[in-house]
Order: C-alpha cells, then sequence, then structure tokens
C-alpha cells in the first residue's frame, strides 16, 4: 500500500490488474484525450511503462482500489514527465467512467500531491491536460493549481493543445492543513 484515503486504497500495479485497467484504456469516451480507446498491445505497453517507473523512480499511477469492493477503479499518482524541454514532476489521474463525478479522482489525486511535497519534497507538482479535458481541468483547480503555460503535445499523430497546471510547494502549505 503506497496510500490509503478515507475511502480509496492506492498500490503499485500488478499483472493481475491488467483486466481492470484495459476496462479504463479500451473506454474511447475515457480515453478521448488519447484520441480513442487503447488495444491489447496499448494497455499491456502502459502497464509495462508504469512497472519501469515504480523500479526506476520508486512512484508511478498507481492501481487506485475502492476499499468497499476491492476493485480497482482507475489510477492515479506521481510521474516524471515532458513540458516541451523541462522535466516535471506530474500528478495524473485516470479513472473507470462508472466512478466518474463521486470525488474519487479528488480523493486520490490530493493524497498524491500531498505525497510528491512531503516524501519526494518537489517543488513545484504539474498536471498536464490537453486543452478539450474539462473534467480533468477542474480536478487540477481543485487540487489548488493554475494555467502556468500552453503548449502542444503530438501523440498518435495529432497535434494536442494542452494547459500546464502546477502549485509550488509554497502554495501548497499556505493552503493545506499540515502542509510544508
Amino acid at each position: 500500500m503506497i496510500l490509503s484515503t478515507p475511502r480509496l486504497d492506492l498500490r503499485e500495479m500488478t499483472d493481475d490488474d491488467l483486466p481492470a485497467l484495459r476496462a479504463i484504456l479500451h473506454d474511447p469516451v475515457v480515453m478521448v484525450a488519447y484520441e480513442g480507446a487503447f488495444s491489447d498491445a496499448e494497455s499491456l505497453a502502459w502497464l509495462r511503462r508504469l512497472q519501469e517507473r515504480y523500479a526506476q523512480d520508486g512512484f508511478g499511477l498507481w492501481a487506485v482500489v475502492l476499499r468497499e469492493t476491492g476493485g480497482m477503479i482507475g489510477q492515479c499518482g506521481i510521474t516524471r514527465q515532458k513540458i516541451e524541454d523541462d522535466e516535471v514532476i506530474e500528478v495524473g489521474y485516470l479513472f473507470q467512467r462508472a466512478h466518474w463525478r463521486r470525488g474519487y479522482a479528488i480523493e486520490a489525486a490530493s493524497a498524491c500531491r500531498d505525497w510528491a511535497f512531503r516524501t519526494l519534497e518537489a517543488e513545484d507538482l504539474y498536471a498536464k491536460v490537453r486543452a478539450t479535458n474539462v473534467p480533468s481541468m477542474n480536478v487540477a483547480i481543485r487540487l489548488g493549481m493554475t494555467v502556468r503555460r500552453t503548449f502542444t503535445t503530438h501523440y498518435r499523430g495529432v497535434d494536442m493543445p494542452h494547459l500546464a497546471f502546477a502549485l509550488t510547494r509554497g502554495e501548497w502549505s499556505r493552503t493545506v492543513p499540515g502542509g510544508s
């Protein structure tokens, strides 16, 4: 177990999580910001990249388990990302559509945000959000983040405008109880 919140447990993903991960990555509505659903091969490659990040960085996107059912309902965690030429620490989140609008994303992402500042002692935390992804923008805003810049990512043959939301350690420590 990496993190626990009132309703959720976050832990590293294993090969046993591949069916639940596919339920997320194969849903074209969930994956609209990625230009559509992933194939089986793309989903397995995603899991392998996560597992490599755990080994290399000691963190990554973690399985979000709904404690009430024991089922994996999403993924949320901290990753190293590129925004243009800068490497940043990012909080990422992606949930099964059946579990949207229940506060799980903000609950998990808030715990990850706090973990990044407390454990990694990050100076800044980012969220890369496609410019058309309003629900993800709303999570970033609720995390206390604001837009710091815009940029374009080329992915799956498409130029995708993005917003770089961010929160500094100082901003976090002033707004989060016990932050510092």
